[in-house]
């Protein structure tokens, strides 16, 4: 991770133990899961996606789209919720998108979204868990 002061910060060894291999590959190590691996790229009821890292909301159910991708995809985070950095890996520069509160790595944003916003946030499913809105 960058240098920057998160107001959620845990050592190496607690990443490890919170997260499961694969989600501390994604959101710690700025891995991919495959596509199309996520149960939450179905998921369609009202409801609330956050952080695994910090519980932290990040995206709220009618953001969701279907990109065809094969990760969960979004036009729009809570406010604040996001950051974005430049990402210059694999020999391409793209944006990636970090939770806000930990820093942990989420996925990507392009301009090839929706109206609104014209942006998709291409999130890795395994970092984000998801709270069904109360009946």
């Amino acid at each position: 991770m960058d240098a920057k002061t998160y107001a959620v910060e845990r050592t190496d060894e607690e990443w490890r133990e919170l997260l499961t291999p694969e989600q501390y590959e994604v959101m710690r190590g700025h891995g991919t899961e495959r596509p199309g691996s996520c149960a939450l790229l179905s998921e369609k009821r009202p409801g609330t996606f956050s952080c695994v890292g910090c519980n932290q909301p990040l995206f709220v159910a009618r953001t969701k789209f279907e990109s065809g991708t094969g990760w969960p995809s979004f036009d729009t985070p809570v406010e604040g919720a996001v950051e974005t950095t430049e990402d210059r890996s694999y020999g391409m520069v793209r944006t990636e998108v970090h939770c806000s509160r930990c820093g942990s790595h989420l996925g990507h944003v392009f301009p090839d979204g929706p109206p609104p916003t014209g942006l998709r946030y291409c999130i890795n499913g395994v970092a984000l868990t998801f709270e069904p809105e109360a009946a």
